[in-house]
């Protein structure tokens, strides 16, 4: 069971901690697989709010989990905690995934380990960041950036793509997309999409391309046009691409490729399809041309996803907890422990 602690201090903001907890603290009911073990780990009583929140331990903590998530950072004028700062550093050291949400980069540049490599924050705060840490690569225009150990992500709905994108990096698409339908959001945004994106997802069910999105997914072996999509839609090529471009962030056709490649990740996660049946089943016509576009979009091919995928979750099997014992007397179950 792979392990989550939230680091929490006072001074970090609420949205991004809570969005955290909902995400890595509880399984959707359709996942039947180990969830996190997410923990919370700050000082004995963090202001939160009008509340205060009570962690379950020490930031020293910090260091004993796979991954580390640090929320973002109220303001940005003032230093993060020394002990913040600390326990991070040491957390990575230890070999930690660590990722940042929304301005909670600052933290992580403060404690060095954004130095030498890219990293994003709200686009408010980026020219802030690269201003005060110039041993960074600050890219403004991205939703966020996986860096292997260390992940920085945009405000808000960019900082849960990140949280998505983590699930999926452990679990893999499927299991991802189903927390996303959970939350009632975009199963998959890539992290190089921009922040400057006029809504994400229709929000409206009378917007003009509500019916249109399930009408493509139900068509994903079909080899289709911006033409069908406009004929579906009743709209001209060009008003359907003024459309996708504001509600998606980018073209109708770029969007179909991405969910092509998308439904490609589940049927090579779930399925013993060949590839020649992946690529039939995706609308990509021949194993060559889903390789070409899995390598260039994934940096592996289709195969070695699989094969990585399925070792991946072999080991999270195997470090599952025990089932509990029954208690014949009482009808009961017996924690074990390992």
């Amino acid at each position: 069971m792979p392990t989550v602690a939230l680091a929490v201090t006072g001074g970090m903001l609420h949205f991004e901690l809570a969005m955290a907890h909902e995400v890595f603290g509880s399984a959707p009911d359709a996942v039947d697989i180990p969830w996190y073990d997410l923990s919370v780990c700050g000082p004995r009583s963090v202001p939160f709010g009008p509340f205060r929140l009570e962690p379950d331990g020490g930031l020293d903590r910090l260091k004993d989990a796979d991954t580390v998530i640090v929320p973002g950072w109220a303001d940005i004028d003032v230093d993060p905690p020394a002990a913040l700062i600390d326990a991070v550093r040491a957390a990575h050291r230890a070999g930690a995934r660590i990722a940042s949400l929304c301005t909670g980069a600052f933290v992580l540049a403060a404690a060095g380990l954004l130095n030498g490599r890219r990293a994003t924050t709200h686009w408010a705060h980026t020219d802030a960041l690269a201003t005060r840490y110039p041993e960074v690569e600050v890219d403004p225009d991205v939703l966020y950036v996986d860096d292997t150990s260390v992940l920085t992500s945009a405000g808000k709905a960019a900082a849960l793509d990140l949280c998505l994108h983590l699930v999926r990096l452990d679990h893999g698409s499927s299991v991802a997309n189903t927390v996303a339908r959970r939350l009632v959001v975009p199963p998959h945004r890539s992290g190089g999409q921009a922040q400057f994106v006029t809504a994400p997802v229709p929000a409206r069910d009378d917007h003009p391309l509500t019916a249109l999105f399930p009408w493509i997914v139900e068509r994903l072996d079909q080899p289709l046009t911006v033409e069908d999509l406009a004929r579906q839609a009743n709209m001209s090529s060009r008003h359907l691409g003024r459309h996708f471009r504001a509600a998606t962030g980018t073209s109708p056709l770029q969007w179909l490729h991405a969910q092509r490649i998308r439904h490609a990740q589940e049927l090579l996660e779930r399925t013993d399809d060949s590839i020649d049946s992946v690529a039939v089943a995706t609308g990509m016509g021949t194993a060559t041309t889903l390789r070409r576009h899995f390598n260039r979009n994934l940096g592996v091919p289709p195969d070695a996803y699989r094969r990585t995928f399925r070792s991946r979750t072999r080991n999270l099997a195997d470090r599952a907890p025990a089932p509990a014992a029954r208690d014949e007397a009482t009808g009961g179950s017996i924690a074990t422990s390992s």
